[in-house]
């Protein structure tokens, strides 16, 4: 690992850097990436943002998505950039395997790596660390990166501000989650007298929605719906034909777990869907429930104690009757 001095010095001349972020990026995952650019190239460094895959159209409106490159749509350009760079930023993921193929090429190379994140369990890829497992977003640890660790508050302008902003917004649920203390919103407030229109940021994010997805959430609520009671339980599943039909885009599904948490008495909530690939689970619960425990040890996944995900390879139907063998064994859990 290297020292904090050491990576201001680094950083204190221009050096061509690469950002990037976990597999289908969500709010934190592009807020924190595009902030960190437009601090960054204040800076006069050579900064490119690569994301593993696309990621949801509500979050192209964010400063500087243009500049965006998503390695599937160029991989020569993506890979040609890692191998330049001087430093490598991993923003909200903590193992390589979390963006895909590119990660064991950037494993590979003789960068300085910077992870900067908030999951639990790092692997050992990183050369330095700016990591809290007790913060709501990695967007807030770019915040405190910039402010407490390298003394540039002055350089938070609108757009490293509008960034942060939508990344604390989106992972924390708008502030409604346990992990939104008192110091978040200290900072969301500084993020606001710094230029963040939070009113337009919300708007932009949770009110731009296509017709196709609100008939699609229409659909999982009255068609797809399980609850069961006797574990506090409710499941959303669909398959890849029900994708298919409702024309369902990067991002379209993002959220929908929600809804069947928000069920009144329910402590856990699964949204169990059927890619191309394999099965995708997304699991979020209430109070104290180990949500990330279930991912990890059945799913090959993880996360966060109150959201979590992962994957299984067997088929939708019976990825479902796996997950509700495991209920029994948290029954004490989920009644109490």
């Amino acid at each position: 690992m290297i020292s904090l001095s050491e990576l201001k010095t680094l950083l204190s001349t221009p050096q061509k850097i690469v950002i990037t972020t976990h597999h289908k990026p969500d709010g934190d995952a592009m807020g924190s990436s595009l902030g960190l650019y437009a601090y960054l190239i204040q800076k006069g460094h050579h900064v490119s943002v690569i994301t593993p895959t696309d990621y949801p159209d509500f979050l192209h409106w964010l400063p500087n998505n243009s500049d965006v490159i998503v390695y599937t749509e160029a991989v020569d350009k993506s890979l040609q950039l890692v191998d330049e760079a001087a430093i490598i930023f991993c923003l909200d993921f903590n193992t390589l395997s979390r963006i895909n193929e590119l990660g064991e090429h950037i494993r590979g190379t003789e960068a300085i790596k910077v992870m900067i994140d908030h999951h639990l369990e790092p692997e050992d890829f990183d050369d330095f660390r700016h990591w809290n497992i007790n913060a709501c977003a990695a967007a807030q640890l770019v915040y405190d990166f910039i402010v407490n660790e390298l003394d540039d508050v002055a350089l938070i302008n609108k757009d490293v501000a509008t960034c942060l902003y939508t990344g604390i917004m989106t992972d924390s649920g708008s502030f409604r989650f346990p992990s939104a203390t008192s110091l978040v919103y200290r900072i969301a407030a500084d993020l606001i007298d710094l230029g963040a229109e939070h009113w337009r940021i919300h708007q932009l994010v949770y009110d731009n929605a296509s017709e196709n997805r609100l008939r699609f959430l229409g659909h999982c609520l009255t068609n797809k719906l399980e609850i069961i009671r006797e574990f506090n339980t409710a499941i959303i599943s669909v398959n890849a034909q029900e994708l298919k039909d409702y024309q369902i885009a990067t991002g379209d599904t993002e959220g929908i777990v929600n809804y069947a948490l928000s069920i009144n008495g329910i402590k856990l909530a699964a949204f169990i869907i059927e890619r191309t690939d394999k099965v995708k689970l997304s699991l979020r619960s209430t109070g104290d429930f180990p949500a990330n425990e279930i991912c990890k040890k059945y799913f090959d996944g993880g996360g966060h104690r109150n959201a979590a995900g992962g994957v299984s390879e067997q088929d939708l139907a019976s990825t479902i009757e796996a997950f509700k063998a495991i209920l029994p064994e948290y029954k004490t859990q989920l009644i109490q």
